[in-house]
C-alpha cells in the first residue's frame, strides 16, 4: 500500500501565554482556562483565556501528561525528572538523564482545590516505573498510560518498557502490552474499542482492540494492521489527542506540528507551528473545534481552529 499524500497546513496561532517551563498535559478546562504541567517547573498551572495563570500545585520530579480523573482531581504522569532541561539561547529542551535528579517514575493524583499531591502507583508487578508520559480515561472508573522509559546514553542503555492500564482508586495497575520502544501519546477511539498510542523514536502509531476494559484482543504476530501509520524521515512523536471523527493527531517533533492520521490510516494532514518540539494537544472551546496545543522548547501554550470537532474526553 503506497504512503498517503501529506496534506500541508499552517494554521494562524493565537499566542495564548508564554514564559512556560517546558509545557504539556494541556487540558481544556469547562471555565474556558486550560490546565497543563511544566515539565521543568516542575507544577502544575492553570492558564487562564487572558493569559494569566496560577500555580495549582508543585510537582517533584517531571510531571508530563495529565487528565481529570472521574473524582474532578488532576491524574498525572510523573517521569521521576528522568530529563534534565538544557538551554540554547530562548529554548529549553530535554538533555541526558541525569540519576541525581531522578526520584522515580509515578503515577499521580492532585486535588485541585488544595494541592495536595498523592502517588497512586510507583510499580506494577514489582517493577517500578520508569518514566510514565501520558494518560486517558476510559470513562470506566480507570486509565491507560504509557511509560516512555529511560535513554541512558552515559551508560548506553534504553529500557523496553510497556503500556498500562490502573483503577483510578488507587486499587490495581496492570501491564498489558510488553514490549514497546519509547511508548509516549495515548488516546482512544470514539468509541472506546481502540486504544491507541504513538512511539517516539521509531515514529510510529499503533493501535489495539480493546475487549473490555483493561483488556485487549490477543494480536494475530503477523497482523500489520496494528501500526496505523509511521511517519518517514527525522520525525519524532510526542503525546497525542485524537478528534471527534476518529483521526489520531499526533504531537511531531523536527517537523514541528500536529500530524493528524484518519481512522484507516489512508490520509495525513500536518499543521505546522514553527516549534521543533511541539507536544501535546487537546480540544476545547464551546463546539470543540479549537487545538489547544503545547509548543515547549519556547515555551508557549497556543491554539488554532481544528478542522473537525474534538473529541469530548470521559469526565471532561
Amino acid at each position: 500500500m503506497a504512503s498517503p499524500v501529506v496534506r500541508q497546513f499552517t494554521p494562524e496561532l493565537t499566542e495564548i501565554a508564554t514564559g512556560l517551563q517546558f509545557p504539556e498535559g494541556p487540558i481544556a478546562m469547562p471555565d474556558g482556562s486550560i490546565v497543563l504541567v511544566e515539565m521543568f517547573g516542575p507544577r502544575l498551572t492553570r492558564i487562564h483565556p487572558d493569559g494569566s495563570r496560577d500555580v495549582i500545585a508543585e510537582i517533584e520530579g517531571g510531571p508530563n501528561g495529565a487528565a481529570v480523573g472521574p473524582d474532578g482531581a488532576i491524574y498525572l504522569c510523573n517521569n521521576g525528572g528522568s530529563f534534565s532541561p538544557v538551554h540554547f539561547g530562548d529554548l529549553t529542551l530535554p538533555g541526558d538523564f541525569d540519576p541525581a535528579r531522578y526520584i522515580g517514575g509515578r503515577i499521580q493524583r492532585v486535588d485541585v482545590t488544595t494541592g495536595v499531591v498523592t502517588d497512586l502507583y510507583t510499580q506494577c508487578d514489582g517493577r517500578p516505573f520508569r518514566g510514565p508520559n501520558d494518560l486517558v480515561m476510559d470513562g470506566h472508573g480507570g486509565f491507560w498510560f504509557t511509560d516512555h522509559g529511560i535513554r541512558d546514553r552515559a551508560n548506553r542503555t534504553a529500557d523496553l518498557t510497556g503500556i498500562y492500564y490502573a483503577h483510578a482508586d488507587g486499587t490495581r495497575v496492570t501491564e498489558v502490552v510488553y514490549p514497546t520502544d519509547s511508548p509516549n501519546g495515548i488516546g482512544l477511539s470514539p468509541d472506546n474499542d481502540t486504544v491507541y498510542w504513538a512511539e517516539t523514536h521509531t515514529g510510529r502509531v499503533f493501535r489495539r482492540e480493546i475487549s473490555a476494559p483493561g483488556e485487549l484482543v490477543p494480536p494475530n504476530p503477523l497482523d500489520l494492521s496494528i501500526v496505523l501509520y509511521g511517519l518517514p524521515g527525522m520525525q519524532f512523536l510526542d503525546s497525542l489527542a485524537v478528534d471527534g471523527e476518529g483521526w489520531v493527531c499526533v504531537a511531531t517533533i523536527y517537523n514541528g506540528g500536529i500530524t493528524a492520521i484518519s481512522p484507516d490510516g489512508s490520509q495525513v494532514e500536518h499543521y505546522a507551528t514553527g516549534d521543533l518540539l511541539t507536544t501535546n494537544i487537546c480540544f476545547g472551546g464551546d463546539d470543540l473545534r479549537t487545538a489547544y496545543v503545547t509548543c515547549s522548547s519556547t515555551g508557549t501554550l497556543v491554539s488554532f481552529p481544528w478542522p473537525r470537532p474534538g473529541l469530548r474526553l470521559a469526565h471532561q
